[in-house]
């Protein structure tokens, strides 16, 4: 594969959460042409106020912004700029990186108006479908009661992974973090450190690179962002250690290195990263949302929204908007209407920022 960043330093606190560096992040730059748009700043059109600590946005067909909130345990609906509390999840235990988190729509959500939840629970974290029942004239959304759908996913105060999105193929991707095991990564036969797929049913997907397995990719340490291009190439961004986090291009059974390599050192057997920030000080990347040709990263420590263009399976240099105005960025999610939403995480209280995006 193309050389996608600087050699990781390998040897450098593997099992830190943050740290130093200043080196420039760097994409398979020169592979890359038409980073016109990812350069040019989006603009702000819309704030929504008064939330808490919020974690994911997904969208219903009808244009309703549903934004989970991880330490309060509740769901709110935003529409026509009005935030209501949708319901509180019931079995929610917050505490460090933990609660809840990922939200996904179903793709069959005209017909079982489902919704998908990860959030950690008192032994693990856990994927929980729920039913919305829908509005009549004047009327609100309704959250049902859980139905656990996947469970065993391994908890810690850091490291829970969390995102979950459902794929072109209508199944459901899941990222996972190690849970500080670092013998999970590289065991295919373990929940940590790992993109699943599964059926929106809770069973491993048909066609998974190890047979009836959850385990769709492995050597991971914490995936945080995952979504699609227009081709249908899955791409996912990482939380690296004090140093490397990643934007990764996904092939079913690519084994990502960590813990025994972070970055793009070129090391047999692995697949490198595609974008390396050698510092996590300037990124921390979280929610991922692929645009055209642009994928938008919100950053956490890096306090930024991150624009990374891309060809085909090459991603160019990364292009840094909104640095340190708005605080750290937990999430960025296409509404329907084109617009961007941008997650802002502990501002206390948070807001979701609604960006037209250039064109």
């Amino acid at each position: 594969m193309p050389a996608a960043a600087l050699v990781s330093a390998l040897a450098l606190a593997l099992s830190a959460c943050t740290g130093g560096g200043s080196a420039p992040p760097t994409g398979n730059a020169g592979s890359v042409t038409g980073g016109d748009r990812a350069a040019r700043e989006p603009q702000v059109l819309e704030t929504v106020e008064g939330l808490r600590l919020p974690w994911s946005t997904v969208f219903l067909p009808d244009g309703t912004a549903v934004i989970s909130e991880r330490d309060s345990g509740e769901l709110k609906s935003v529409k026509d700029g009005s935030t209501t509390v949708l319901g509180s999840i019931p079995g929610v235990v917050p505490g460090g990186e933990g609660g809840l988190l990922g939200l996904a729509v179903s793709p069959n959500y005209d017909s079982d108006k489902s919704l998908f939840a990860y959030f950690t629970a008192q032994a693990d974290n856990r994927i929980a479908r729920f039913t919305l029942s829908e509005p009549e004239t004047g009327g609100a959304l309704r959250l049902g009661g859980p139905e656990t759908i996947f469970s065993g996913i391994p908890k810690a105060s850091t490291h829970n992974g969390g995102r979950i999105r459902f794929g072109p193929d209508g199944h459901l991707y899941v990222g996972t973090g190690d849970s500080q095991r670092r013998d999970q990564p590289q065991d295919p036969n373990a929940l940590g450190g790992k993109i699943l797929r599964i059926t929106a049913e809770g069973k491993p997907a048909p066609g998974n690179p190890f047979g009836d397995n959850p385990v769709y990719s492995l050597g991971h340490r914490n995936v945080q962002g995952l979504d699609w291009d227009d081709a249908g190439r899955l791409w996912s961004s990482e939380f690296g250690p004090t140093v490397d986090d990643e934007l990764n291009l996904i092939q079913p059974g690519g084994n990502y290195g960590w813990p025994e390599v972070t970055g793009a050192p070129g090391r047999q057997g692995f697949i490198d990263a595609k974008v390396v920030w050698p510092s996590t000080a300037e990124s921390s990347p979280s929610g991922l949302e692929i645009v055209g040709t642009t994928a938008y990263l919100g950053a956490l420590r890096g306090q930024r929204l991150w624009a990374v263009p891309l060809d085909g399976e090459n991603a160019g240099n990364p292009v840094s908007h909104f640095t340190t105005r708005y605080g750290r960025i937990r999430d960025v999610s296409l509404a329907p209407d084109g617009t961007l939403w941008m997650l802002t995480n502990n501002q206390n209280p948070d807001s979701a920022l609604i960006l037209a995006l250039p064109r």
